[in-house]
């Protein structure tokens, strides 16, 4: 797995449990090291280590923090770069949604040996989506849960997401967008800032 998908994980179990927690999972896991690096690739045996130290010393199913993990990635200013990447996916939640099936190429342009699994939009009716995440990485379905959740917030829109199961290996996302601009979003300037 690439060392950047490790340390965003790293980063959420930092921010959200505290240091102390994160260096006794990595304790657990037993890989020798207590620290990720972002742009290193790490052995799918290294990495389903520390998932599953992860749900050990936390006491929490895998799949809900990756869920968290996934609105994390969104909504924590530590990774503002994540948010306006998504946001270029359109003006609204929709289009956003629309764009999804291009993720992993925008994020092979912004790391050349980052793969990300495949992503697929199905519009079932206006209003109702499937999402269609192939397999590849462990949890990417829940991760992406947490995104789409925590983007609806941020567009102001209000959604209801629902797990599909599997299909032909790949986990499906029911997407339902029950009212646009539900809330105030959050806002989003197309230029980034500088101090």
């Amino acid at each position: 797995m690439h060392g950047l998908i490790n340390r965003a994980i790293q980063a959420f179990v930092t921010s959200t449990y505290g240091a102390d927690r994160w260096y006794e999972i990595m304790d657990v896991a037993g890989l020798g090291f207590r620290q990720f690096e972002a742009m290193l690739t790490y052995t799918d045996d290294q990495s389903n280590k520390m998932l599953s130290a992860m749900e050990t010393v936390l006491e929490r199913p895998l799949p809900e923090m990756l869920e968290d993990m996934g609105t994390f990635l969104v909504s924590n200013p530590q990774v503002e770069a994540l948010r306006r990447l998504l946001r270029f996916g359109g003006v609204n939640y929709v289009e956003f949604l629309h764009s999804l099936d291009d993720l992993p190429g925008r994020a092979r342009l912004a790391v050349s040996d980052l793969y990300l699994p495949g992503l697929e939009l199905l519009e079932q009716s206006p209003g109702h989506f499937e999402l269609v995440c192939q397999p590849g990485l462990p949890g990417y379905s829940n991760v992406m849960m947490g995104v789409l959740r925590a983007m609806a917030d941020d567009y102001g829109d209000l959604v209801i997401l629902d797990s599909s199961g599997a299909q032909d290996g790949a986990e499906v996302i029911s997407i339902t967008l029950v009212e646009r601009e539900f809330a105030e979003g959050r806002t989003f300037d197309l230029g980034a800032h500088s101090l």
